[in-house]
């Protein structure tokens, strides 16, 4: 699937895959902090992070070797290839220190991809894992559609099927069951009538 889609990717998804330049925006990474994406893709977002957040190392894994393929093309072309080091990884049960020599990561972007991970729960769970103790995971998906139109949210749906993708209706839900057990807070709040959901998950009590 991977294979030919990526070189559309961008092009198309710019359109309607909302919510990701403002959790762009929101990172705050500290001086020299370390950001990791995971489902990097093409590597837009990685690109974007870097140059807004200059002096912070970034990091991107995908299980895709046609994505990375992409992303690597990308990155060399934006002249940012020894700030965004890139690794192929299973988002379940990646090894941060065999990947990228990093016992963790300020921060952590999950951006419109836990709707193509079956095993979604797990990507969150790996991902809080790989967090320093103060660190920040920040998601970004489509949402309820709580507020959208019936036969819009219908349409929607179906459009997003061709692509297997699946909206977390329950990602606030299942996020406070996690940070339980992880100790950790979440913040979740629904962007765009329901359209997409942006979640904020920072470990420790502060």
């Amino acid at each position: 699937m991977y294979r030919h889609q990526r070189h559309i990717y961008d092009a198309s998804r710019k359109f309607y895959l909302l919510g990701r330049d403002e959790l762009i925006a929101g990172l705050a990474p500290p001086a020299g902090g370390s950001i990791l994406e995971v489902g990097c893709g093409t590597g837009r977002n990685l690109i974007k992070i870097a140059q807004a957040y200059p002096g912070r190392p970034c990091y991107g894994l995908d299980v895709s070797s046609e994505m990375l393929a992409t992303a690597r093309q990308a990155v060399m072309r934006a002249g940012l290839s020894e700030r965004i080091h890139l690794a192929q990884a299973d988002a379940t049960a990646f090894d941060a220190q065999a990947l990228f020599e990093q016992a963790g990561f300020e921060r952590i972007v999950i951006s419109y991809a836990l709707s193509m991970i079956p095993p979604w729960q797990g990507v969150v769970r790996q991902a809080l894992r790989s967090l320093t103790p103060h660190g920040e995971l920040h998601i970004v998906d489509f949402g309820d559609q709580a507020g959208l139109p019936t036969p819009f949210r219908a349409v929607l749906n179906r459009w997003l099927a061709l692509f297997h993708v699946t909206p977390r209706a329950d990602l606030a839900m299942v996020l406070d069951e996690i940070v339980q057990t992880e100790g950790a807070v979440a913040k979740t709040t629904p962007l765009y009538r329901g359209y997409a959901v942006q979640a904020v998950v920072r470990q420790g009590s502060s």
